[in-house]
């Protein structure tokens, strides 16, 4: 994603939540001992560690040298590599693609989709979860208003956050067929006082570019002002995410 920013070390301190929801999609993934599979936006490598425990083989892809940096110094037996979701390829085709909280970053779903596609063996697997449409949605109104009236700049977010329709169309489109799907709201807890302060900074750096170091206390707490009836209950901070989970087969 342009113009954002990875801090490793926060990522895991505060925002581990990400990883301990993405358990649960390993096992709908279902890995088996000896399978090649492929985790698409590893970030620090927890989950790809949780696949490779059953036995299967695992590379991760980050674009991130950070995330990448950290996931290799975590887990020195795994292979992770620097690689674009839209543009990556490997000459051993796998099993399986295990994608978590990853590929709403990525805008080129259709070229992200085409790789997936082209690594997978016939009838392999891709298993993953992302935003899905109305993600985040108060916390993104509420920064955007914040720097508007911060610094009359109107600034768009740039994820991707697909419906069910859309995302199946895009993944037919390249020879994966859903064979199960899910859109489901999820609020989640996020750590501390400072949880929405600690997401903005470190989610939303490409919106927050925008704005000089020292506006960026007033647009945080602006932000706060603006989410707090919202998703602010007894003294936690939530965040409003909403989750699309899909499982489809290469044809």
């Amino acid at each position: 994603m342009p113009n954002q920013k990875w801090n490793a070390s926060l990522y895991d301190a505060r925002h581990a939540f990400i990883s301990e929801y993405g358990v649960g999609l390993v096992t709908l993934l279902n890995p088996l001992s000896g399978e090649r599979i492929l985790d698409v936006g590893c970030g620090t490598g927890a989950l790809a560690q949780e696949i490779a425990q059953t036995g299967a083989n695992v590379v991760g892809i980050d674009s991130s040298p950070e995330m990448i940096q950290s996931a290799r110094a975590q887990y020195p037996g795994l292979e992770f590599d620097v690689q674009d979701a839209s543009d990556f390829a490997f000459a051993v085709p796998f099993d399986a693609v295990f994608s978590n909280a990853a590929l709403h970053w990525v805008r080129q779903a259709e070229e992200t989709a085409a790789c997936i596609s082209r690594v997978l063996k016939p009838g392999g697997r891709f298993v993953a979860e992302l935003g899905g449409q109305g993600n985040v949605a108060t916390i993104t109104a509420a920064l955007q208003q914040a720097i508007y009236e911060t610094v009359r700049i109107r600034t768009h977010h740039q994820w991707y956050f697909p419906s069910v329709p859309q995302y199946a169309a895009v993944l037919e489109r390249n020879k994966l067929e859903t064979t199960a799907v899910w859109l489901f709201d999820r609020p989640t807890k996020l750590i501390g006082t400072e949880g929405l302060r600690n997401w903005c900074l470190m989610f939303g750096s490409s919106m927050l570019g925008h704005v000089s170091d020292g506006g960026q206390d007033r647009v945080l707490a602006r932000t706060e002002e603006l989410c707090r009836p919202h998703i602010f209950r007894d003294n936690v901070w939530f965040a409003d995410y909403r989750r699309l989970r899909v499982v489809a087969h290469k044809l």
